[in-house]
């Protein structure tokens, strides 16, 4: 160990559970709870022994403002834990153990519990403006005669709502959804509707697999307030197959295009956390660790082709690290499209891109099948916004773990035009 090594000690997860057309049986907080809680108690140390504690979340509903410390405290890690919320679009939970890992390095903590949590089906349906200005107008109404004469000026279009998902999974700068920059980089790198739907059926027949093998006990049971208890991913589709994907219509793009449901990743909620620690927290309280985060970079690109920030922030990381595509046992791509994922590939082999955009005087190389997204990802489990970044970090361990390899890269691609990647090593 060093002086300047940050370690992941452990790590655990909620079940994604889909959203299915109406508010989910949790909240975010009742998630991040229902997964943090178990892995707290499993360690020698108490949870208000922690420094701080850092959370990403997109959307949290208005009785859970400044979300990270709503966890904290049902958390009982104590009223003098800091606790503060980040968000980063689909990043979000990926920043927060990115700012945990800054810290320690600087000496400001030694002990966090960061990571990321969304309820996805929760997100608000809101009035529009012209209802919210009707309102404004009513409340200002003293007399029965003008109370009256604002009635008067209701109309249907008033009823109309505003889908607040919709909203946010739509690039305010650029106008477009986050699957029509999807169809942007099918046709860039000129991907077919039939290699995205065979990549979305092995994402869920990978899933399937690692349910099968308990390869994910990285999840911790949830139970609502009735009782029902929630132990699995319950987007997995084992039955998937390209014959039933290429009955579906295009989404983003009707009738030419190739991002469908099917070959994107499903709306969902979750959480997902780690705990980092120093040199010194490790010491003290004598933490079996499970890897050491080496390294994190961030990039930026054109918010139309936002699924390449895996690739731009991936690249110059492993450079710093003088290290090479060859050297990453295994790969953790958020899968928030089948083209995205797909492209990313297609750019790191592709000689002109890296050139062009790296200076690099060959390609960075291409991912084997085989070690990328070997237990699925976002389109068979669902991408909770603010939880994806955080578990496909520690799931990277896991498979490290599992696999007996030492190097794993977790990357995700970022609503808005970004991208950012972890690397982490498996010390055990």
């Amino acid at each position: 160990m060093t002086e300047t090594s940050v370690y992941i000690v452990d790590g655990s997860r909620s079940p994604f559970l889909k959203a299915r057309g109406k508010p989910g049986p949790f909240q975010a907080s009742d998630l991040a709870v229902s997964a943090a809680r178990p892995l707290l108690m499993r360690q020698p140390f108490a949870p208000d022994e922690l420094d701080e504690v850092i959370v990403g979340c997109v959307g949290p509903s208005p009785d859970e403002v400044n979300i990270a410390r709503v966890i904290s405290l049902r958390l009982r890690c104590g009223n003098k834990v800091p606790a503060w919320t980040v968000q980063r679009n689909c990043a979000s939970g990926m920043q927060a153990i990115d700012s945990a890992y800054t810290n320690i390095l600087v000496g400001k903590s030694n002990l966090v519990l960061a990571g990321g949590a969304e309820a996805m089906s929760h997100s608000p349906v809101l009035y529009n403006r012209h209802m919210v200005n009707w309102l404004a107008q009513l409340n200002r109404s003293k007399t029965p005669l003008q109370k009256l004469q604002t009635i008067s000026k209701l109309r249907p279009k008033f009823f109309t709502p505003v889908i607040g998902l919709l909203k946010g999974l739509t690039d305010p700068v650029v106008g477009l959804a986050m699957g029509q920059t999807a169809e942007n980089l099918a046709h860039l790198f000129n991907l077919s509707r039939t290699d995205m739907d065979r990549y979305a059926v092995e994402s869920h027949l990978r899933l399937v697999h690692a349910q099968e093998h308990e390869f994910l006990d990285e999840i911790e049971t949830a139970f609502d307030h009735n009782g029902n208890a929630y132990d699995h991913d319950d987007g997995v589709r084992p039955d998937s197959s390209i014959e039933k994907l290429a009955k579906l219509r295009p989404v983003f793009d009707q009738p030419f295009g190739t991002i469908t449901a099917g070959n994107s990743a499903q709306i969902t909620d979750g959480a997902a956390f780690v705990i980092l620690a120093s040199e010194a927290a490790v010491n003290k309280h004598k933490l079996a660790v499970m890897g050491r985060l080496l390294a994190s970079n961030w990039a930026a690109v054109d918010p139309r082709q936002m699924g390449l920030g895996p690739v731009h922030a991936t690249v110059p990381m492993l450079a710093k690290q003088n290290l090479t595509i060859n050297d990453i046992d295994y790969w953790e791509l958020n899968e928030a499209f089948a083209a995205q994922v797909l492209a990313c590939v297609a750019a790191w082999k592709d000689e002109r891109y890296c050139q062009t955009h790296f200076g690099m005087d060959k390609a960075f190389g291409e991912i084997p099948h085989e070690q990328l997204n070997i237990d699925g990802g976002g389109i068979a489990l669902g991408h909770p916004v603010g939880a994806s970044g955080a578990r496909i970090v520690h799931h990277a361990l896991r498979v490290l773990h599992r696999n007996k390899a030492k190097y794993g890269v977790a990357t995700i691609c970022i609503g808005g035009g970004q991208g950012g990647a972890v690397l982490v090593e498996n010390l055990q």
